[in-house]
Formats: structure tokens, sequence, C-alpha cells
């Protein structure tokens, strides 16, 4: 009964409350002026017809477009209102003003190394035109000289992590999309409330929305009362917000501006394991990154927090001066994608990888949720005889989601690509791996949230050893994970072939 009403008085249910209050008020005023009801109509459905020719003229995805036209166009009384409080983000001036400045800030503090950018066109020409796509449209320079150690669970990445807080003598920075208390972000809260105690800068930024069913409503306040800065992105207010679509989905963590973090893996019970939401187990990645690299990190945080806050300071001030450097193969490039322009940095990274890629591309993606240019991408690489794997859950945490990857499985199988559903449980792992040589890990789901609506970072890397240590944590995964046939496929007619194809028409909105 207490969970219940937990439940009840939550922050996500009395705003949908005061949400749908606001639908009907609008409804009533409507009725009230019913003497005026054509007038006010013929309003309505110009704004429709407005929406859906804005819609078209837009430079976006055929598939987001169709998303919003049919339901505009069935309901054009409401339509055009919907999309003018949910689809179309304008966002405040204050707000474009301070993005501004800190694009500014970005540009003038990541600056590309000429020897490292030479020394990478010397290898290999495909890498370097994504490398340098990577540092004209996210702004992030490649790096040598870096360390990478791969996590493929999340047990030994909070592990990790925890020895690395234990010597941070500077600053620390954390970035991540939900926090939830328990035993996995408790241990790493009372080492942050020790080193701000001892004078470390400790700053955290979390997602509202991503943390509204673990958190109080003002845990950023009773964090900043312990020594802790911190933001809470993009709060839920009770009002329709026009930019409440855009979530932060990144997760990163800077140590002293030496020693970086970042995959797929939130402060959360499931992501160690010690909770078992979904079935046996729940697999996540993670890269630990140590070197010249971290500072694309360093700059990513300090943006997204003066961003926030409203706030400019001396990023310089931040970076890490390493003395000697650090004798290991291969070249990282940390990136971020926003959704506030017009550029799909994570998708291209994804379609560029498997375009280019010669002996084999593999996957992990809790959600396989994509637009027809990636389906596409993966059929016309495994018929030029690529081969190509995809890991998605045995297990679902969303069962819409969860139908929906399943109803892309025939189409890229009679393609020759190879699905495979991971049996022990769920898999939440972003990667990517290529020949040997290529791999991404970071927080960028196969879907349109995080190709479009969230704030997403990853890591590229080029011939370093934690490439090897994927490829084997792949290669395992294959082993204990069921692959998917057309006869699977033919078993499942309804959800695949007809409840799918609806559901797809609406993907890019949910």
């Amino acid at each position: 009964m207490r969970k219940l009403l937990q439940r009840a008085l939550n922050r996500v249910v009395i705003t949908a409350i005061i949400v749908l209050f606001q639908i009907g008020f609008f409804l009533l005023e409507i009725l009230r002026w019913g003497n005026y009801y054509v007038g006010i109509a013929f309003v309505l459905r110009l704004l429709s017809f407005c929406a859906v020719v804005y819609i078209i003229w837009r430079q976006n995805n055929p598939a987001v477009k169709l998303a919003w036209i049919v339901p505009i166009l069935t309901f054009p009384l409401f339509g055009g209102v919907m999309y003018l409080f949910f689809g179309h983000v304008i966002v405040p001036r204050k707000l474009r003003d301070s993005i501004e400045r800190t694009y500014a800030l970005v540009k003038k503090n990541l600056v590309q190394d000429e020897t490292v950018w030479e020394s990478l066109g010397r290898e290999d020409q495909s890498v370097f035109n994504q490398s340098r796509y990577l540092l004209s449209y996210s702004g992030a320079p490649v790096w040598n000289h870096t360390d990478t150690t791969y996590f493929p669970d999340g047990l030994p990445y909070w592990e990790s992590l925890l020895a690395d807080l234990e010597t941070a003598q500077h600053f620390i920075f954390l970035e991540y999309f939900i926090l939830g208390e328990g035993k996995m972000w408790n241990t790493v809260l009372e080492i942050l409330e020790r080193k701000a105690r001892d004078g470390v800068e400790v700053r955290l930024i979390y997602d509202d929305v991503g943390c509204v069913f673990l958190l109080p409503k003002n845990y950023h306040e009773i964090l900043e009362k312990r020594g802790i800065k911190c933001v809470a992105f993009n709060r839920l207010v009770p009002f329709m917000s026009l930019v409440l679509n855009n979530r932060d989905h990144r997760k990163i963590v800077v140590i002293d501006g030496r020693v970086g973090y970042t995959g797929g893996i939130n402060m959360a019970d499931e992501y160690i394991n010690y909770r078992h939401p979904y079935g046996e187990h729940w697999k996540d990645a993670g890269i630990r990154i140590a070197g010249e690299a971290v500072w694309n990190f360093t700059v990513m945080f300090l943006q997204m927090w003066n961003m926030s806050r409203y706030t400019e300071e001396d990023y310089g001030r931040y970076r890490y001066h390493f003395e000697e450097t650090l004798s290991v193969k291969g070249y990282v490039q940390p990136y971020m994608d926003t959704p506030l322009d017009e550029e799909t940095v994570g998708e291209n990274v994804y379609l560029n990888m498997i375009s280019n890629a010669r002996k084999y591309v593999y996957i992990y993606t809790p959600y396989l949720v994509t637009d027809n240019e990636m389906i596409t991408a993966l059929k016309l690489a495994s018929k030029r005889g690529v081969d190509v794997r995809i890991v998605t859950p045995g297990i679902p945490d969303k069962k819409f989601v969860y139908w929906l990857t399943q109803s892309n499985y025939q189409n890229l199988i009679e393609s020759g690509v190879g699905i495979y559903q991971y049996t022990p449980g769920f898999i939440h792992s972003k990667c990517v791996l290529c020949d040997d040589e290529l791999a991404t890990v970071g927080t960028i789901n196969f879907d349109y949230r995080s190709f479009y609506h969230h704030f997403e970072c990853g890591v590229f890397l080029y011939q370093t050893d934690s490439i090897e240590a994927l490829k084997r944590d792949m290669e395992e995964t294959f082993a204990v994970s069921e692959q998917i046939t057309l006869d699977w496929c033919r078993d499942k007619f309804v959800k695949i072939n007809v409840v799918g194809p609806i559901l797809k028409l609406f993907s890019p909105l949910l």
C-alpha cells in the first residue's frame, strides 16, 4: 500500500494529471465558445495545416515526419496543438545564448594536435575520414598515448571506478542518466562526500526524468548541502515543457582530468547485478581511458554544466598536464552528440563503420528501433559478404520496444544478418566492433531517442588493446545467446508482421 501511494504521489503521475487538466481546460474553453466553433475549428485546422507544411519543409528523417503527419491529419482539430507542445522544440532565448557561449568555449579548448592528425592519416584513409567527421561535426579531436580498458560487465567497471575515485586530489566530475539509491550509488556517494570534505571539487549532473522514480524531488539540494555541487538536468515540471523531450543520456566520469569513464552503465544496483529485474543477468559495457583523450570528456562535462547553470569559466584550469607520454598503441577519440543541432553524429558514426567494414561488424544494442537508412546499411553490408551480427536482449525491459526490435528481425535475417538474443537476461551495452581494428563504446542505442532526442557520448577506438578484449567478450556472448531463425520469426507472425508495422509507424515518437 505504501509503495502504491508513493507511486500515486510521484512527480510523473502528478505532472501527467496536470497536463491532462490543461488539455481538459483547453477543450472546455472551446465548448464555452461554442457559438464561435466554426471560427475556432478553422483556426485549429489552419494550425494543423501549417504544422504539416513545416514538418515537410524541415530537414528531418522521413520516418519522423511521417510519425507526426499521420496523427495530425487524423485529428486535425488538435494535431497542430499537440505538435506545438510536444513535437517542435523551441529553445528559450536565455538557453540558446548559453548554448552559443558554451559552443565557443568548446571550440576554443578542443584543438586537434596536428602531429597525431598526420600520424593517423598515414595509417588508414577511411579511418582518418571517420575521425575527421567527428572533429568537424562533434568538435572532438583524436588522441594517441591514451590507455583504454574495456569492461564487459558492470561489476568490474564499478570496482575500478571506486579505486580511481579514491585517488582523486583536485576534482571529480560525474554525469549520469540514472542514479538509484542502493549498494552501487551509495558506495560511490560515500567516497564523493568524503572527498568533498577533504577539499576535492565534486560536481554531479543527473537527468531529472531518468531519476524521477528513484530519487526525491529535491535530491540536488540535498547533495549541495553535503558539499557536492549538483545539477538536475532539464527538470520535470508540472506544466508542458517544450524541451522535455531532450534528455541527458550520457554517462561520464572524469577524475582530475587524467582518468575518464563512459559506457552504458548507470549508477543503480541492476547494473552490477545486485538486483535482477530482467532475467538472471544484466549485461552492460563500459570503458576506462587514461591519458590525453580524457580532455575531451572534461570539456564535454563542463559544457553541459555551464549550459545548465548559464555560467562560463576557464576550462584550462581543469586540464591535466601529463609529464610523460604513455607508451600504448592506437588512437582514441571521445565524442559527443547533441539534439540541438541538425547533425545525427551518433547514428552517422555507426553508419560509417558499417558501410566501411570489410570482414565483420558485431553490434550490441538493447533496442533496434531505427530508420530505413540504418536497416539498409546493415543489409547491404551483409549482402556484400560482411559478417554482420547483432545482439539484443532475450528478456525485455519495455514490451512495446521489444516488439519493435523483433519486428526488424525477419527483414534483416533474409539479407543474411545474424540476430542473437542474449539468453541470460537483458543486455544494455552499446558497442560496435569492426574488422579487429575499429570499435566504439558509449551510451548510444540503435533507436530514435538516442539518434535524435538525447545528449549522448561515445569513444571511437582504432587499433587499441581494448578492441581485442571487446571481441573476446562478443564471441563469448554469441555462445550464450540464441540465434534467431526465419522459422522463429514465422512462429511469431502476428507480432512481427501485424503489430510490428503498426508500432513502427509511431516508433520515432516513442
